[in-house]
């Protein structure tokens, strides 16, 4: 189908919360800078009723459909409608369903939202967030050892985004700010169970950023030294110092994002995991 402009129509259908749709739709749709997808999400179509103002909506405004709903008869009735109207519709977990089902020869259960479960891993990540939340920015050190990571850096090296998404992993993160003149928790020098993670950034990139976020606050003058170059640059040398003295794990997102950090980080966990099994 023909994009109008430089946008297409993208019609999400799920049964469930469609997060997962949402994730990998926009996964794809970034590998296409000249077209932006105006995205219509229809969480929690779950009858025929809701089905059919779904269909209404698609038959207005076509364009691709994606869906992840598991009643069969709903996936038909939307499924012939794409065909009727012509336009591409496709299922994001059936493919991997069938193949789950053919290497394991059992059918699956049909539980909607199944992964949404109130079990022990959803309440892991709760406890994560809240442990998280309470222990950001170099609060309550005093509880730093019951951490599963610690993230240290200068300013504006993303910690307190990187320690929220590593909570919704359910990894209880806590993360302290690195402050040349101002000497570190005495707790940080003592830890032992957490992975120490010191985050950095080239002095060039850290200006970039601060300099962003001061135009963002409208606080573009009394703060030349956190912009400032020789200033920036031995921060950094800073906090490479400290974690060289501390051995800690030195992670460089310079160019990274939040998702790449963090998963770094996780396979720097896991891998930690891993090497203390046998004790």
């Amino acid at each position: 189908m023909p994009t109008t402009g430089n946008y297409f129509h993208l019609h999400l259908v799920s049964d469930s919360t469609g997060e997962t749709l949402i994730t990998v739709a926009r996964a794809v749709a970034a590998q296409y800078a000249n077209v932006t997808p105006v995205e219509h999400v229809y969480p929690l179509v779950r009858s025929q009723k809701q089905l059919d103002r779904v269909l209404d909506e698609i038959e207005e405004a076509p364009g691709i459909v994606l869906f992840t709903l598991l009643e069969k008869d709903l996936v038909s009735r939307l499924e012939a409608k794409c065909q009727q109207i012509n336009i591409p519709s496709l299922s994001i977990i059936g493919p991997v369903m069938q193949l789950f089902e053919a290497y394991l020869g059992a059918s699956t259960a049909g539980r909607v939202g199944a992964q949404h479960v109130l079990n022990a891993e959803y309440f892991a990540r709760i406890d994560a967030l809240n442990y998280t939340m309470l222990h950001d920015d170099g609060q309550m050190v005093d509880g730093l050892e019951d951490a599963d990571v610690v993230l240290v850096g200068v300013s504006r090296t993303s910690k307190t985004p990187t320690s929220i998404y590593l909570a919704n992993r359910g990894v209880r993160t806590a993360n302290v700010p690195l402050v040349p003149g101002i000497p570190i928790p005495h707790q940080l020098e003592i830890l032992k169970k957490p992975l120490v993670v010191s985050l950095h950034a080239t002095p060039e990139r850290l200006i970039q950023v601060r300099q962003n976020r001061l135009l963002s606050m409208g606080a573009e003058t009394g703060n030349e030294n956190y912009v400032d170059k020789q200033s920036v640059t031995d921060e950094v040398a800073y906090a490479r110092k400290l974690s060289a003295k501390f051995n800690w794990v030195m992670l460089d997102v310079t160019r990274r994002s939040i998702e790449e950090t963090a998963a770094a980080i996780l396979k720097l966990y896991s891998d930690r995991q891993r090497q203390r099994l046998p004790e």
